[in-house]
C-alpha cells in the first residue's frame, strides 16, 4: 500500500491499483459522531484505510487472558500493560494490539517508540498480522512485536526496527519459554496453558 500526498487530500493506492482517499483519525471520529461508524465496531485505521478486525475465538481469548495475568504480575511499577489499548501511531494509523507494554503515561500520548512490546494473538488474522501489521509496527518504531499463532502455539518475534524494517525475526515454539526484559520474572510456555 503506497501513501501519496495530493494537493488537498491524502491518497492511498490499494492492491487493486485504484487510488482512494486516505482517512485520518479525525475523519474516523467524525464518522463515529455522525453515526456512520459505531464506536463499538472492531476496526483499525492502517495507513488511511479502515480495516475490519476478525471476530475473536476461544484459543485467542485463552492465550490473551493467560498472558495478561502473567505479564501484569511481572511488570515493575513504572510500566503498564495495555489490553486492547488503541495505539495512535500517526494521523492515518491507529491499531488495537491485544496487549502492549509501555511506560506509565496517558494512553493517548503513547507513540510507536514508547511501546516496548506489542502482542497480537492471531488465528484467522495470522497472515495479515505477520505481513501488514508487522510492517506497520516496524514503520512507526514499536520496539518489539510478538505475533502468536493461536493454533500452532508458535510466537513470531520481531525486534529492533531500523528505518521501518525489523532487524531481528525469530520463532519460539510453544514448548520454549516466552520472556521479556521489561517484565522480570515473566516466563510462560504457551504449550502449558
Amino acid at each position: 500500500m503506497n501513501i501519496a500526498l495530493d494537493r488537498k487530500t491524502m491518497l492511498t493506492r490499494a492492491a487493486d491499483g485504484f487510488e482512494r482517499r486516505a482517512f485520518t483519525f479525525d475523519d474516523v471520529k467524525r464518522m463515529i459522531d455522525a453515526g456512520i461508524l459505531d464506536e463499538d465496531d472492531r476496526f483499525e485505521l492502517i495507513e488511511g484505510e479502515i480495516v475490519w478486525m476478525q471476530a475473536k475465538n476461544f484459543p485467542h481469548e485463552r492465550i490473551k487472558l493467560a498472558l495478561n495475568r502473567a505479564l501484569s504480575r511481572a511488570l515493575p511499577d513504572n510500566l503498564q500493560l495495555g489490553v486492547e489499548t488503541t495505539a495512535y501511531l500517526a494521523s492515518i494509523t491507529f491499531v488495537d494490539p491485544d496487549l502492549t507494554i509501555f511506560p506509565m503515561m496517558n494512553t493517548e500520548e503513547v507513540r510507536g517508540p514508547d511501546i516496548l512490546l506489542a502482542i497480537e494473538v492471531a488465528d484467522t488474522s495470522l497472515a495479515k498480522d505477520l505481513k501488514l501489521k508487522a510492517g506497520v509496527y516496524a514503520k512507526y518504531g514499536v520496539r518489539e512485536l510478538w505475533v502468536i499463532d493461536a493454533r500452532k502455539l508458535v510466537t513470531h518475534v520481531f525486534r529492533a526496527p531500523v528505518e521501518g524494517v525489523w532487524t531481528f525475526r525469530g520463532k519460539i515454539s510453544g514448548k520454549e519459554p516466552l520472556t521479556h526484559g521489561s517484565a522480570p520474572g515473566f516466563s510462560m510456555r504457551l504449550g502449558e496453558i
